[in-house]
């Protein structure tokens, strides 16, 4: 279980799906550290954008088998899926 907050969430997930959940519904996608758990996502996010959270939702997807000459297989990937209270913004790339 990590403890400190600042390493829970890796990065933001960004793409087409993302960016549309993010602007219809306020609900962000963060690649997290595979021991994150709801709780510690929730509290992570609270206090790195100072927003309340409404929901967290997490998804393990598991790395995809490549084939070819030399085999191999990504890296599996756990998302948060965090949906923010009402009045609550994130705004990514604008330096708020």
């Amino acid at each position: 279980m990590t403890t400190d907050l600042y390493e829970v969430l890796l990065a933001p997930h960004i793409s087409e799906k993302a960016t549309r959940l993010a602007e219809k519904h306020k609900q962000f996608v963060f690649r997290v550290r595979k021991d994150a758990t709801k709780a510690t996502v929730k509290a992570a996010v609270e206090k790195l954008f100072k927003v309340e959270v409404a929901e967290v939702r997490i998804a393990l997807l598991k790395g995809k088998t490549k084939g070819g000459k030399i085999p191999g297989r990504r890296s599996d990937v756990k998302k948060a899926y965090v949906a923010l209270k009402p009045g609550f913004d994130i705004q990514f790339g604008t330096g708020q």
